[in-house]
């Protein structure tokens, strides 16, 4: 009796195992699926992540040593923020800024200035976007700071909108 196709099925069996663990811990390392209750939040914690919901950031982003008068036009579509660690929230968005247009979760750290949230990212890779660096704060209805992504750099604000009026 040949044994080659039981031992394909097998082999198969287990690489497709180790593919799902090896997913089960990225996913896990990244907090995607961990958001953590409304309820456990801090006051300050769950007004962001309400206020984050359907929600547009619009607004300009500049390269230094390239400035035009206003910036460039960003655009990013938040369906949602969940925090999911002690620092780490998770943006469901769709970024579309120059000739990118990506929809992603991404999960950053989030320092906390008073009572305004800043993105404090710093040598931060996102999937097939790169390495960035970036300050980035909420307040009210709108947002800026700075951004480093390779050579280019420069900064980033605008006004948060809700989904559906933009």
């Amino acid at each position: 009796m040949n044994q080659t196709p039981r031992v394909l099925r097998i082999g198969v069996g287990v690489v497709a195992l180790a593919g799902m663990f090896g997913l089960g811990w990225i996913v896990a390392k990244a907090g995607v699926g961990q958001a953590m209750p409304l309820e456990s939040l801090t006051e300050l914690e769950r007004t962001f992540a309400e206020r984050m919901q359907e929600v547009v950031l619009v607004g300009n982003f500049t390269i230094a040593g390239r400035e035009t008068r206003g910036g460039s036009p960003e655009r990013y579509e938040i369906s949602s923020v969940s925090k999911v660690g002690d620092d780490r929230w998770r943006f469901d968005v769709r970024m579309v800024y120059g000739s990118v247009d990506a929809t992603l979760p991404v999960v950053v750290p989030i320092v906390w200035a008073g009572d305004t949230p800043v993105v404090s990212i710093t040598d931060f890779s996102i999937p097939s976007l790169g390495t960035f660096t970036a300050r980035v704060f909420f307040y009210e209805d709108r947002y800026g700071g700075s951004w480093q992504h390779g050579q280019y750099g420069g900064l980033m604000y605008g006004h948060i909108e809700p989904m559906d009026a933009s």
